[in-house]
């Protein structure tokens, strides 16, 4: 047991002595990399994501969030096995991006609305790129063509429904058992065939709505300063660990690591009949989305091998996205294997669906 124990910590404490020491032999380069981190918090993720995140918590406060759970739930649990307040979170994780469906999902295990199972679904497949970045930086930006946004889109996010499908399965025992105990405010479902638009669905979604905003009690003003505070916190972590990653990638370059996995990579592609030279945006996406998506537009490879490795980059997410969702778990008892093993199967899932839609979808 002591073994288990210690060796993970030692390869850690080694990597990280490892990265000191690079980060001491290219101090320029270390620098201007936390710059370029710092730039795109700053410009890109800060006005993308802050909104999103002060107004996702009051719409948590208002009680807006129970009525459509209350308003969802019908559709949701046949197809998710979630309760309804999930389909909440996958409309704003689609339209916000990463990492705001991980920060809306630990919120709701918070506030014991949904089970350590559903809250592993959830985040699963809610884990997907903004339509903003998807359209505007990866297919007009980097792929410098418009046209290539529906497949890429279709890929991606049909990708991320496959998987939420998928996880329906996820975890059943514990779900039951936990259903049972009644963590949904104390209430089991009430999904006795009602339509889910039917005047006594809304006129109890609207009772939900009520009862949550008195149960939260908090004035207009208190509220709307708590989630001010509480998206800064949230956003100086997801800077932090921008510009951390930024940092890592480019010692990591230096010293020759991302060459070495890209040749063995590269090894890989030629095998499966890939073109050998998108090895590089895989090694990129790896560990960041922009850097991977940008390597794959440039690749000047194929357009259609070109998509299907943007769309397991953007799929996939990169480390970066990987370690906020995991700061944003860390709080609550949710479990980063599964989200894991969801990102690279919805990687391969949204590759598999470039392919099967170019006949139809193609440029």
């Amino acid at each position: 047991m002591l073994r288990t124990i210690i060796h993970p910590l030692s390869v850690t404490a080694l990597v990280a002595f490892s990265i000191a020491i690079l980060m001491a032999i290219y101090p320029t380069e270390t620098l201007s990399s936390s710059l370029r981190g710092l730039s795109i918090w700053w410009e890109v993720l800060f006005p993308a994501l802050f909104p999103f995140f002060v107004i996702s918590e009051l719409l948590l406060g208002f009680g807006i969030v129970h009525f459509f759970g209350k308003l969802l739930d019908p559709l949701m649990r046949p197809l998710f096995r979630l309760p309804g307040i999930g389909g909440f979170v996958v409309t704003m994780g689609y339209i916000s991006g990463y990492p705001v469906g991980a920060r809306l999902t630990a919120q709701l295990w918070s506030q014991r609305l949904i089970t350590r199972a559903e809250g592993e679904r959830l985040v699963a497949f809610t884990t997907t790129s903004d339509p903003i970045f998807l359209i505007g930086a990866v297919s007009v930006g980097f792929f410098q063509n418009a046209a290539v946004a529906p497949i890429l889109a279709a890929a991606h996010y049909g990708g991320g429904l496959l998987i939420g499908f998928i996880m329906r399965f996820h975890d059943r025992g514990a779900e039951k058992k936990a259903y049972e105990a009644s963590v949904h405010n104390g209430k089991k479902a009430q999904d006795s065939g009602k339509g889910t638009f039917s005047r006594s669905r809304i006129s109890q979604a609207l009772k939900a709505m009520h009862e949550a905003r008195l149960l939260d009690g908090r004035e207009m003003g208190r509220l709307l300063q708590d989630s001010i505070q509480s998206a800064l916190r949230l956003m100086i972590v997801v800077g932090g660990l921008v510009v951390f990653f930024s940092v890592v990638m480019e010692m990591l370059t230096h010293a020759g690591l991302v060459e070495a996995l890209s040749e063995a990579l590269r090894l890989l592609f030629t095998g499966i009949g890939l073109p050998a030279p998108l090895a590089d945006a895989g090694i990129y996406g790896l560990f960041e989305v922009t850097l991977g998506a940008r390597a794959a537009g440039t690749a000047g490879t194929g357009l259609m091998h070109q998509l299907a490795i943007a769309a397991w980059v953007l799929s996939w997410g990169g480390l970066s996205v990987h370690a906020q969702i995991a700061s944003l778990l860390s709080r609550t008892d949710l479990r980063y294997k599964p989200l894991l093993i969801a990102r690279f199967a919805h990687g391969l899932i949204a590759m598999g669906l470039v392919y099967a839609l170019w006949g139809w979808l193609a440029p």
